[in-house]
């Protein structure tokens, strides 16, 4: 597998799509957070990153590991671009309206038995939209045309979405403290139920899609 515990995690997802079940499951950031050791990652989650190790190597050769996902490391730069669109830009795309309005309910509905959290919450996930509402559009308007013509010769700079990506782990982070980690309360009620649960899937699309731009998409581009 030529994997150690110095094999940068960012590095590992991209060259193991199937590697990033294993770092989801262990709370490991694999996309903003990616530029650090295996090592230094599960030192700051207290786990031993011999048994993560162990964990991948059953992933990725498990039988039809091969067939379940595709490897964008060697797939055309074009495919990738229109991937990410179609898999993570579009959905979000509807995804996010619904979760503001389940956010602005369970808000308006039952602030009084937590005012300060489900506010807090409120306040941070219409930064997130925000910032993802503006950012996908850049991307696709400016950013992946420019990539895409770098592969032809042209130069292209993306620094900036890079940060945007830092400030939306920052925000999804913040989220996730605020939700105690998605845990759905007793009183909560079906909307209240459906915001927490969706909230979490959103943050596992996320890191799946800033992965996929941070560790392969970028590097590639540069690299072409």
């Amino acid at each position: 597998m030529s994997l150690s515990p110095e094999s940068r995690v960012g590095e590992i997802a991209a060259r193991h799509p199937l590697a990033t079940r294993v770092f989801a499951r262990h709370g490991i950031d694999f996309c903003c957070g990616g530029g650090v050791a295996l090592a230094d990652a599960c030192a700051k989650r207290e786990i031993d990153p011999a048994g993560v190790l162990q964990e991948i190597e059953r992933e990725i050769t498990s039988p039809g590991a091969d067939l379940a996902t595709r490897n964008w490391q060697e797939a055309p730069l074009g495919d990738l671009v229109v991937h990410i669109v179609e898999r993570y830009h579009d959905p979000l795309r509807e995804e996010l309206p619904r979760l503001e309005a389940m956010a602005r309910r369970v808000f308006r509905v039952h602030g009084d038995k937590d005012p300060e959290r489900l506010g807090a919450l409120l306040e941070s996930f219409l930064r997130l939209k925000s910032e993802l509402d503006e950012h996908l559009h850049e991307e696709e308007e400016s950013l992946f045309p420019s990539l895409l013509l770098a592969a032809a010769g042209q130069p292209s700079q993306v620094a900036s979405f890079v940060d945007d990506h830092t400030r939306v782990g920052q925000e999804l982070h913040r989220i996730r403290e605020l939700t105690d980690d998605f845990r759905v309360p007793a009183e909560a009620c079906n909307t209240w139920n459906a915001l927490w649960h969706g909230l979490a899937a959103l943050e596992t699309d996320l890191h799946e899609h800033i992965h996929l731009e941070n560790n392969v998409l970028f590097p590639r581009a540069a690299a072409a």
